[in-house]
């Protein structure tokens, strides 16, 4: 009965038309990452290294926006994504996670932002450090509730204001790259192609595996249509905008990267201040272009901010309809808003900005969490597409080539998704099962709500396994091993 009613509700919403879908996809991913990729591509690599790195990163994370896209098409009747299909594939607990995942990779990743946002102003304003002294946390906390009155006055106003703003910010980084690569100095470019002059980076293994935490986080909101897919015109629109909207990403990011080599040696990128795009800017036009590049990273920032605060309260209020989260998640308000899941959102976005004040870097250590916590998701997505393909549900009738075709994407999203756990590191993955474990009380509760089992074998089994990473993870944190 509950899916019926989302249904319902969707019928009545106002739908989201292909551009504006494809807005909601760009707007989640052209975010902080993009200002602070010259910086983190010079500390580990030179051209060389981050052509490969984009090809890597662009063409794994293309057969998970293509598993987006076919999962859309085979699976037309589940909504909210990242959330239904594992609950699909893979039952209720591995569902549950998976929405427990995307929406802490949310939170992080909107802390992350007001760091962001307040290591920019910090360029000006010596109070606000790198982001993490009072004066940013407590600007941060201002803004997270202004945006909270802001999206409370609906979701729909929410998507049109993401809109526009997600025009007015690809424009200063369109005049980025035409800039820098106006400015290209020949011999700095050929020096920066391997940069081995400079320093020991590694192989080129190594300088690809170390840039592989930043081009997942850039790319993370992929997903973006699929959450929304609810309030789509037409269904179809879900899987092109998803597409259509990771290629224009791919293409902007990969030019950001290749014309900041264009300009100065590798070492000098490295050591240049995040946002590292402002830094790079101005050294080219002069100090207008440190204002310039710095009005553009808070417009973006608060962009992409709106449309994963917008994401993160869908995924748990869609359970909750679902009644796979506590009912009391799933409550609105008048103006048709998940109110207590968006409550929930920013009092977690609320307890991240505290924490900021005592970890040593807080701007990579939310990078670096936001995307550890975002690879479950992307993971099990992955995996149900695959097990679609190998079984042949919801392919009977479709020809044997375009299953073979889809297949092939699927498991390739499922290998790079497995590749991206090996490269977050074990302290994240710790981390991860630190929110994992106790979240699990929520599912318990909700279970107990509708008086229906609790765990099948095989979900005791994966209880015992994150609980089991839960206990090292606060066992680490405690003895020093895993540090903040």
């Amino acid at each position: 009965m509950a899916e019926t009613e989302t249904e319902g509700e969707a019928s009545t919403a106002q739908k989201l038309t292909l551009p504006t879908l494809t807005a909601m996809v760009v707007g989640s991913m052209v975010g902080a990452g993009v200002f602070s990729l010259p910086a983190r591509f010079g500390v580990a690599t030179g051209i060389l290294g981050s052509l490969i790195a984009w090809v890597v990163a662009g063409a794994g994370m293309l057969m998970l926006a293509f598993v987006f896209q076919n999962l859309a098409i085979r699976k037309p009747e589940l909504d909210s994504g990242v959330f239904i299909y594992a609950k699909a594939g893979f039952g209720d607990y591995a569902g549950f996670n998976s929405a427990i995942g995307f929406w802490a990779s949310a939170v992080a990743g909107n802390t992350f932002y007001w760091v962001f946002i307040s290591a920019t102003l910090g360029t000006f304003f010596d109070g606000f450090g790198d982001g993490d002294t009072v004066l940013a946390a407590a600007l941060s906390t201002a803004g997270v509730w202004l945006f909270h009155y802001l999206i409370s006055r609906g979701v729909r106003d929410a998507a049109v204001i993401n809109r526009i703003v997600t025009v007015f910010k690809i424009l200063p980084i369109l005049v980025f790259i035409v800039v820098l690569f106006f400015a290209l100095d020949t011999g700095v470019f050929a020096d920066n192609w391997t940069a081995y002059g400079y320093g020991d980076l590694g192989n080129l293994n190594e300088q690809v595996r170390n840039t592989m935490i930043i081009t997942t986080f850039v790319f993370l909101g992929i997903e973006g249509a699929s959450v929304y897919s609810r309030y789509a015109k037409r269904r179809s629109d879900v899987g092109r905008a998803t597409v259509l909207g990771f290629l224009s990403v791919l293409a902007l990011f990969a030019l950001v990267t290749l014309s900041s080599y264009s300009v100065k040696p590798q070492p000098e990128i490295a050591d240049t201040r995040q946002p590292s795009m402002v830094g790079l800017f101005e050294s080219v036009v002069g100090d207008w272009g440190e204002v310039f590049i710095s009005v553009a990273v808070i417009v973006s920032v608060l962009g992409a901010y709106l449309a994963w605060t917008l994401m993160a309260a869908e995924v748990m209020y869609i359970p909750a309809r679902n009644e796979d989260f506590p009912k009391f998640l799933g409550q609105e308000d008048g103006n048709g808003t998940p109110i207590t899941a968006l409550v929930i959102t920013s009092l977690g976005v609320q307890a991240l900005v505290a924490l900021t004040l005592v970890v040593d870097d807080a701007l990579n250590f939310m990078l670096d969490l936001c995307t550890s916590l975002a690879l479950v998701p992307y993971f099990l997505a992955a995996a149900y597409a695959l097990k679609l393909g190998l079984t042949g549900e919801a392919y009977e009738n479709v020809t044997a080539r375009v299953r073979r075709r889809e297949t092939i994407f699927a498991g390739a999203a499922t290998a790079y998704t497995l590749f991206l756990f090996d490269a977050a590191g074990l302290k994240f993955l710790l981390l991860s099962t630190v929110i994992y474990a106790p979240a699990t009380l929520l599912y318990i509760k909700a279970r107990s709500e509708t008086g229906r089992r609790l765990f099948t074998p095989t979900e005791i089994g994966l209880l015992a396994v994150i609980v089991a990473g839960g206990v090292t993870g606060v066992i680490g944190l405690s003895t020093g091993y895993i540090d903040l």
